[in-house]
């Protein structure tokens, strides 16, 4: 049987793996310290899309909530925020209109992808007069 520590450090990667990070995630310290042979597992608290992103996980929804993609119909990288009727509901990156897209026309956006696509939002925010900041 692994240890507690072990087993934090499991699941911790392999949330990660699935694009969740819990950052509170640890053995609980007060169970941790006592003669239990077995500690509790504290999840910690996280954010609304943080919970949204693991439930989306969790359902098995591919790609999940908060993944980047790119449409291959059109090249737009948006963010996925939900799946409706067998589809893929994607915002633009950095806000803006939804849409939906087939899953088979989808594929994961790169970091470079993403963060090209904030810079442009950044700077159409800052031709147009907005604040010029990132989202």
């Amino acid at each position: 049987m692994r240890s507690t520590e072990e087993v934090v450090e499991s699941l911790r990667e392999a949330l990660v793996g699935v694009g969740v990070a819990l950052p509170s995630l640890g053995v609980d310290p007060v169970t941790g310290a006592s003669d239990e042979p077995f500690a509790l597992v504290d999840l910690g608290r996280c954010n609304v899309r943080t919970a949204e992103r693991l439930a989306s996980v969790l359902r098995g929804e591919r790609p999940a909530v908060g993944a980047h993609v790119v449409d291959v119909r059109d090249g737009r990288i948006g963010e996925v925020v939900g799946h409706v009727g067998g589809g893929v509901r994607l915002r633009p990156v950095g806000g803006g209109r939804e849409w939906d897209c087939p899953p088979d026309a989808l594929r994961e956006a790169s970091p470079g992808e993403v963060l090209r696509a904030r810079l442009r939002h950044a700077e159409r925010q800052t031709r147009i007069g907005g604040a010029g900041r990132l989202p």
